[in-house]
């Protein structure tokens, strides 16, 4: 390929450049515009328009921000495209390069013009124009006198059904999701749809205008699609409890897994090999020398009892000294497998945790799902049962007994990892960090819970007495 293929190349897909550029600006609004008709009605994406909760409204709203992003981007790429392409020589080969483009973006769809494009995709985000998001197009760029723009003209410039699936119509999965693989820092940006204060409070309690409205929707005699709309919700929720249940089973099948195979086939022959090569290391701490001495002596000082009353046949100082030397020998090993097995597990408990971290990072849509879904159930609960709840757990970990259950979790943890024993730092942890927890669960109580549900925390403090 010489350099005048390259030239010939890179001019070809520059003159396609603005075309192509207003197809993607148009397929993100022509999503948005899904979002808004199959969830809020045809309205503006908010929490005022829908049923949903909370939690899935701002999916849907970080969502329509990737889409009006991705359209003020294309839109600035048509334009600065479209100025180059003014100072081209090559102009009866920037217009065939463009119709045979929008030739191939036209299959199995109607053909339609820039102006209808930059018209609708203007309609769409329109709803959600503010200071930040200035008009893209003039009516100089346009070269054309503007046209008026209804909802009935968005509606027919919208593709056919199978149409629109072939554009990125979303499955049961997305729909829970809504492409909630978008990273939660995306969540944090500029959101043109977030509510004010105004926006939450009103005259009437928000419950009471959503009845109404659901009231008003089950009378009204040309509502024929009630039926397919609680089909759709049911099939959703379905959907989101299977994905939720099969997503738990992961976190906890994946870690464990990796964790045993991990050790087993990986680490521990490992440091069995470095055992063997340092025979002279038998006890990795002072505890567990400690406890093989107390476990010796132990044995000793039975085979000397059951010697004095007559338990078993009479055995001589030497054949006692030999048991003790046996018994040692064992212990030795069995101590030296459990500092193999607790060094082990250092490591495979590394690999646990990165494992886990993989998953929790490459499936950030069904970590949406799954807090959506206990959201549900943890606020579904009747007051007593969530006052129950804060009970049980507040008197578990933070409550007059919880030492004596720390006590034994930081003993097990130490065990596990084949650490010695330290009062100080164990008095210390449940001086503290019981404390941080009670702290931490009475500010969820009086800056969430008491604002959600008043009534639960009325019920908890009257139990609680």
């Amino acid at each position: 390929m010489n350099l005048q293929d390259i030239l010939n190349g890179g001019r070809k897909w520059l003159s396609a450049t603005p075309e192509r550029a207003l197809d993607a600006a148009y397929r993100a609004a022509i999503k948005i515009k899904a979002i808004e008709d199959d969830h809020f009605d045809g309205q503006k994406v908010s929490r005022i328009n829908t049923d949903y909760s909370d939690s899935v409204v701002k999916v849907f709203r970080s969502d329509v921000n990737n889409y009006l992003k991705t359209i003020k981007v294309r839109l600035t790429e048509f334009n600065s495209s479209r100025t180059l392409l003014i100072f081209s020589d090559d102009k009866p080969s920037r217009s065939s390069e463009i119709v045979k483009y929008s030739e191939e973006l036209a299959t199995d769809r109607e053909e339609i013009s820039i102006v209808e494009k930059l018209n609708f995709i203007d309609y769409v985000i329109e709803k959600y124009q503010d200071n930040s998001l200035e008009a893209t197009l003039t009516t100089a760029e346009l070269e054309s006198e503007p046209q008026t723009f209804t909802e009935a003209t968005a509606n027919n410039l919208l593709p056919k059904k199978n149409q629109a699936q072939s554009l990125g119509d979303r499955s049961s999965t997305r729909d829970l999701a809504v492409d909630a693989s978008r990273s939660p820092n995306e969540n944090k940006s500029l959101d043109p749809t977030i509510e004010t204060i105004s926006d939450k409070t009103g005259v009437l309690p928000r419950s009471i205008l959503r009845t109404l409205t659901r009231i008003r929707k089950e009378i009204d005699p040309q509502a024929d699609n009630t039926e397919e709309e609680v089909l759709k919700k049911f099939r959703r929720s379905r959907n989101k409890t299977s994905i939720s249940i099969r997503f738990l089973l992961i976190l906890i099948i994946v870690p464990l897994f990796t964790h045993q195979f991990s050790k087993t086939f990986v680490i521990r022959p490992i440091v069995e090999r470095y055992f063997v090569d340092h025979e002279a290391i038998v006890f990795i701490n002072e505890d567990f020398q400690e406890e093989a001495f107390v476990e010796l002596r132990h044995y000793e000082q039975d085979l000397h009892f059951q010697n004095l009353i007559g338990i078993t046949p009479l055995i001589s100082d030497q054949e006692i000294e030999d048991r003790v030397q046996v018994r040692a020998g064992e212990l030795a090993e069995e101590y030296r497998d459990r500092g193999i097995n607790a060094i082990g597990n250092i490591f495979a408990d590394i690999c646990s945790l990165i494992a886990f971290t993989a998953i929790i990072f490459f499936c950030k849509r069904e970590i949406l799902i799954i807090k959506s879904f206990l959201d549900e159930i943890v606020y579904g609960l009747s007051d007593s049962a969530k006052a129950f709840l804060i009970i049980l757990l507040t008197d578990m970990f933070v409550g007059y007994h919880s030492p004596h259950g720390w006590e034994v979790i930081l003993k097990a943890i130490a065990n596990h990892f084949g650490l010695a024993e330290n009062r100080d730092f164990d008095f210390l942890f449940i001086a503290t960090f019981p404390v941080i927890l009670d702290t931490v669960l009475k500010y969820w109580i009086f800056r969430y819970l008491n604002r959600i549900s008043p009534s639960s925390v009325a019920t908890y403090k009257n139990m609680n007495e």
